[in-house]
């Protein structure tokens, strides 16, 4: 057995610094084992003891029968690494560390998750920090966590793996109050060797799992957890995540706007796009979301029938899904017909949606009628059930006649449980249907559904790159007619423009260029030229001398430095200004498209995509990009607005990715801003752009 499953199936537990009172962290492990009727042998470890209830108690690791599959290592930080020494030169797969006071403490921390690593060996380690994990599959509890303490759990098809300790043991009772089964958690803590991809990886070849759910502080190896994703992806096992952090700023100063823009936690977001992981908005949705991907139900469209005997409760749900895009249409005239065929009478409206069918909780051969209707009827994707008081006092009879249905459909059948009934709701999820007790979360869970059936991208849309050599770029950082010159060395077409140093050169540059023009101060230290008084647009040739000393004693008032070069360009106009952005950051280089111009930070109306492993991005992604703005209505004709050049666009973007994807780690920074979107058929202009080079 390779260490990691004998890791979450050993045969035989040590548990080293075992103490005989169950009421302490140090028994609970050996109490949990015994009580959760762990199949295998357990070796309890404490010199000081010579059993502990009915099982006998060694000295030392050497004094163990066998080579044990796992160690729980249960001393303090101090001594833990002699634990660890003598399970690895034992022969053993895994050590669980449960000690704190690592590199989550500081410089002696760190030392001491050294001196425990390099005790490991080879041997494989959980934590240290860590509560440990549970394998509800097969029984076998290697934890110390409170939770255990429960006497029942429900084993199902969630896999759990958490950086948190705590969280473990909430989601294990959160999930056994509610019905919701699990197959194994896992608490990763500090990570000091297996981290959260490595239980992603395993999970995927669980058959006992089906959904993996994540809860997330850091990745601290975004290539590994990458490819672990887009195992799951591929194995069809969606990956739902809740991310911790969402409101750090996570950006460095950086000289561009995309760096403010694409902070740590949108990166996060480009991550779980580019490898399909789902993200969870709420902690509770974590569960909510996983509950109702394991039933493996299909959501094809946005179409929801909601059946009801109480009206106010299924206008709450109604709204919610409607704020969050759903659609609940009337049922069309022929599902009509077949609901009024069921129940007569001046109190049902079924014309309407929510469809309140009166008594259905009370008369199952009309819950079931209904519920068969909805589901077959074509105008409906799925199916929302509201359990009113009428259905909580014989929950049974409810759960019962729904999950009788389940089997004609495969669309997703959840229930919103109104009152407070926790019996009905943890009833019904053990039938198979998901119960929720908030309207929003019926919501998210439609949501996690419909996000898991659409194709995911999982790095097949990418344009290669040519491996030219490009000794010859400047480094440092550029002022805007060398990033400029960059851009159009991979394709992006660029405003037509001349550098100038005094006003004579400045007046024959436009009327070389012809019309009117901006002028700019040309630097590559100030690259926001508005804010001191760098820019002025709309120039004639006749006025160019005087602005541009104007512009350049403006500019020595507010900067300390008079500016000796411009950039004399043409106008540009009658185009849609976008941002066109580079990020990298530990998790990976990603492409930001959004509004732009000076108001870019100010609006937010922006998307990322990570670059794949290899390429640029494909036409696919760059056109979604456009499509997932919601200033894209501006370049798709809003009210007799001219059609904008998409195509010309695109090509941008891919062009731009490609160069990010080329240059690599030489490329620290990149930004066109604005970007001109022309009417269809005359391209797109880079109009301003900062670089930064290697």
């Amino acid at each position: 057995m390779e260490a990691l499953t004998r890791l979450l199936q050993p045969r035989s537990v040590a548990v080293i610094g075992a103490s005989g009172d169950p009421a302490k962290t140090a028994g609970r492990p050996v109490s949990y084992l015994l009580k959760h009727g762990f199949a295998g042998s357990i070796y309890p470890v404490n010199p000081k003891l010579d059993r502990i209830g009915e099982l006998a108690c060694y000295r030392d690791v050497d004094s163990l029968p066998e080579v044990p599959d796992v160690g729980i290592v249960l001393l303090g930080a101090e001594r833990a690494h002699l634990a660890v020494r003598d399970l690895a030169r034992r022969g053993a797969a895994a050590a669980i560390v449960l000690a704190s006071g690592y590199t989550e403490t500081g410089e002696e921390g760190a030392r001491r998750q050294q001196q425990l690593m390099e005790a490991a060996g080879r041997m494989r380690i959980l934590g240290p920090n860590t509560i440990g994990l549970v394998n509800l599959t097969d029984g076998i509890v290697l934890s110390a966590s409170g939770a255990l303490e429960m006497e029942h759990f429900h084993a199902g098809a969630i896999g759990v793996v958490s950086q948190s300790g705590g969280i473990l043991g909430a989601l294990l009772s959160r999930a056994s109050a509610r019905g919701i089964g699990l197959s194994k958690l896992v608490s990763t803590s500090n990570e000091m060797d297996l981290e959260l991809a490595d239980f992603v990886d395993a999970l995927v070849d669980d058959p006992a799992t089906q959904v993996i759910a994540l809860y997330i502080e850091a990745i601290r190896h975004p290539e590994k957890f990458r490819e672990a994703a887009l195992k799951a992806a591929r194995a069809g096992k969606p990956i739902v995540a809740f991310k911790i952090g969402r409101s750090e700023a996570g950006a460095r100063a950086a000289v561009s706007h995309t760096g403010a823009l694409a902070g740590a936690d949108r990166m996060y977001d480009a991550l779980f796009r580019h490898t399909g992981v789902i993200r969870a908005t709420t902690f509770g949705d974590l569960l909510d979301i996983s509950a109702a991907l394991a039933t493996r139900r299909v959501l094809r469209g946005r179409r929801v029938a909601i059946l009801t005997s109480t009206g106010g409760a299924g206008t709450l749900v109604s709204d919610s899904l409607g704020v969050s895009g759903f659609e609940t249409p009337a049922p069309d005239a022929a599902t009509a017909e077949a609901l009024r065929a069921l129940q007569s009478g001046e109190h049902a409206a079924l014309d309407r949606n929510p469809i309140d069918v009166t008594l259905a909780g009370l008369q199952p051969d009309l819950l079931r009628g209904a519920i068969r209707t909805l589901l077959a009827s074509p105008a409906y994707d799925a199916l929302v059930i509201i359990v009113g008081s009428s259905g909580v006092g014989r929950p049974e009879l409810m759960a019962g006649a729904i999950a009788e249905c389940l089997p004609f459909s495969d669309k997703p059948v959840l229930a919103y449980v109104s009152p407070h009934a926790p019996e009905a709701a943890t009833l019904l999820t053990q039938h198979g249907v998901p119960a929720f007790v908030a309207a929003e979360s019926c919501t998210a869970a439609l949501a996690g559904m419909l996000q898991s059936s659409q194709e995911r991208p999982v790095d097949e849309d990418s344009v290669a790159v040519e491996q030219e050599a490009l000794r010859d770029l400047p480094v440092g950082s550029l002022d805007e007619a060398q990033a400029k010159q960059l851009f159009a060395r991979f394709g992006v077409p660029c405003a037509r423009e001349l550098v100038v140093h005094d006003a004579d050169e400045a007046e024959r540059a436009a009327r070389e260029l012809g019309g009117r023009v901006v002028l700019k101060i040309l630097s590559s230290e100030i690259t926001h030229k508005s804010d001191v008084g760098g820019v002025a647009v709309n120039v004639t040739a006749d006025q160019i001398a005087a602005r541009l000393g104007a512009m350049a004693s403006e500019v020595e008032r507010n900067t300390g430095v008079r500016p000796t070069r411009f950039l004399v360009q043409e106008m540009v106009s009658g185009g849609t200004e976008l941002i066109l952005g580079m990020h990298r950051d530990p998790l990976g280089t990603a492409i930001l498209l959004g509004m732009g111009g000076v108001t870019a930070e100010l609006f937010k109306d922006t998307t990322m995509r990570l670059l794949p492993r290899e390429g640029g991005l494909g036409r696919n992604d760059a056109l979604n990009m456009a499509r997932e703005l919601r200033t894209w209505p501006l370049l798709d004709g809003f009210r007799g607005r001219p059609k904008a050049d998409v195509e010309a666009l695109v090509d941008a973007i891919v062009a731009f990715s490609r160069m990010a994807a080329q240059l690599k780690d030489q490329l620290v920074e990149a930004e066109i801003n604005p970007v001109f979107v022309l009417p269809q058929g005359l391209g797109v202009r880079a109009a301003d752009g900062v670089a930064e080079l290697r």
